[in-house]
């Protein structure tokens, strides 16, 4: 048999080790996720209070981003990694120590901005292992993070039924952390760029990274509405039975995380602006099934298929932000999830709105036009006949 040549060896085990943290990353924030209605009776909080002091996370979260790529490009991702995802950890042992609306609402922003900058970094780092690589490995990482989400529902399901608090909980979660970190951060890539290096806090994205952005932005409200109203949608509209709610949301995260793992073959095969089609089209699809055929069976198929659409999309654009030529790779990630989050924050509330105008189903009709609004982007041809256009006319306005 032959001798794995040493520099193979040393790539996976920056794969393993960058694999890992996005494993331990997925389940320290899928560890607070299990435990919310656990904090949510502690406090006795109302639904309609409950949606407000979770609203601070994604508010840490957007604070962080022009910070996250100065940090990330200033200090080198392997440093900041580390140092971001212990923070983060320790920000979800806080949670455990909530007892008051307004510490829980002041730890969701340090959480949120702890892991946006882990984010970045650890998405950083990514890059860089499959730069080395040569091919797409990206979506397969993202999987990790996906899957870390199953391991902490199971857990937070023991935890829940053993009577177990939350800040005990937090406790063996952040314990568990800390020692993944003290064996990955060894086998980290190098740091990327050279200390004291001094860059923007905010950098201008090029017409290539608003275009992934803009991609970014699509999917992710489409990630938005799977995550709040799949199950809303399929009490009212689909009038599942109480045991079947959850289906719709269990048949998306399932293909989501199994997609992930897929991608990057596919991607090898198709190419990037192909396989973003392909995914807007399975977006459409899904939705469009879910809506024709409003029935449990139909509608888990639908969601189903809408699954393996969103699974591609952000790890492959983050993967092209990160080859960015124009701007390092933490700024262009970091300018690209600014774009893209937009996405997440207005895409829920936005199906509210539309829902009650005229009724969910017309919300979900407007995702699935997303989801062709995303293919026609990636077609390139098309994208250069609009730019052309738009730049002929700017220039008649001018004339």
């Amino acid at each position: 048999m032959a001798a794995i040549p040493s520099s193979q060896k040393l790539n996976r085990s920056f794969r393993l080790a960058v694999g890992c943290l996005f494993f331990l990353q997925g389940l320290c924030f899928a560890t607070w996720a299990s435990r919310i209605p656990s904090i949510q009776q502690h406090l006795d909080l109302s639904d309609a209070l409950l949606g407000m002091v979770l609203f601070a996370l994604p508010a840490g979260s957007m604070i962080a981003l022009p910070l996250s790529g100065w940090l990330v490009t200033r200090y080198g991702s392997k440093r900041i990694a580390s140092i971001a995802l212990l923070l983060y950890t320790s920000s979800l042992v806080l949670l455990g120590f909530a007892d008051s609306t307004g510490f829980l609402i002041g730890d969701l922003l340090l959480f949120g901005m702890a892991g946006n900058i882990s984010n970045i970094a650890i998405n950083t780092q990514a890059v860089g292992v499959e730069v080395r690589y040569g091919r797409s490995i990206m979506a397969s990482f993202h999987g990790f993070w996906s899957f870390a989400g199953f391991t902490a529902a199971g857990i937070g399901t023991v935890m829940i039924g053993n009577g177990i608090l939350p800040l005990q909980h937090f406790t063996i979660i952040m314990v568990v952390i800390i020692a993944g970190i003290a064996i990955c951060s060894r086998y980290l890539l190098p740091n990327e760029t050279s200390p004291g290096q001094t860059p923007r806090l905010f950098a201008k994205p090029d017409k290539t990274l608003w275009k992934l952005g803009i991609i970014a932005f699509c999917c992710m409200i489409c990630e938005g509405a799977m995550f709040d109203w799949s199950g809303i949608y399929f009490r009212k509209v689909v009038m599942a039975d109480k045991n079947w709610i959850g289906a719709g949301y269990t048949a998306f995260m399932c293909t989501m995380a199994t997609g992930r793992f897929l991608a990057d073959k596919l991607v090898s095969r198709l190419g990037f602006n192909k396989t973003i089609q392909l995914s807007g089209l399975l977006i459409a699809t899904g939705l469009s099934v879910a809506i024709l055929f409003p029935y449990v069976p139909t509608a888990i198929i639908g969601f189903f298929i809408v699954g393996f659409g969103v699974s591609s999309v952000v790890p492959l654009v983050y993967s092209q932000a990160g080859r960015s030529t124009t701007i390092s790779p933490g700024m262009a990630l970091a300018a690209v999830s600014s774009i893209g989050f937009f996405g997440f924050l207005i895409g829920p509330p936005m199906i509210g709105l539309v829902a009650g105008l005229s009724s969910l189903r017309i919300s979900f009709l407007i995702i699935a036009v997303i989801g062709i609004i995303v293919v026609l982007i990636a077609d390139n041809s098309l994208y250069k006949r609009i730019r052309v256009k738009f730049q002929r006319k700017k220039q008649e306005v001018y004339n």
